[in-house]
């Protein structure tokens, strides 16, 4: 497995902004390239949910944040990040980084983001 760092949440005000970061540090760059990197996230309760996705150059959102965030990433530096802009309480959640090469699956340990004035 790959190991995944991420950085990023906190505590933001409904209509407020966070971006989180994922590193693989210990990964090859141009390996990384060819990785589907994904955000996922696990509210209270709930069942963990895909968020957004990046593979080759596409990506994916779910419905419900499509509009508001934005994944992205730099092969270079080995990291991908989440942009979430206009937050709301239902988006209160751990975030999970996620890896997935040659059909084995990396996770990060998660970044808490409260939304909640």
């Amino acid at each position: 497995q790959v190991r995944l760092v991420e950085s990023g949440g906190g505590l933001v005000r409904p209509g407020g902004s966070l971006r989180l970061s994922c590193g693989a540090p210990g990964t090859i760059t141009s390996t990384f390239w060819g990785d589907t990197m994904g955000w996922y996230r696990q509210a209270p309760g709930k069942q963990r949910e895909l968020v957004a996705m990046s593979s080759r150059g596409n990506t994916d959102y779910a419905d419900s944040v499509t509009g508001r965030f934005i994944i992205s990433r730099d092969n270079s530096k080995k990291m991908v990040f989440l942009q979430m802009n206009s937050l709301t309480p239902e988006d209160t959640a751990v975030y999970y980084c996620r890896l997935d090469r040659n059909g084995i699956t990396s996770w990060g340990k998660g970044s808490l983001v409260t939304v909640s004035s």
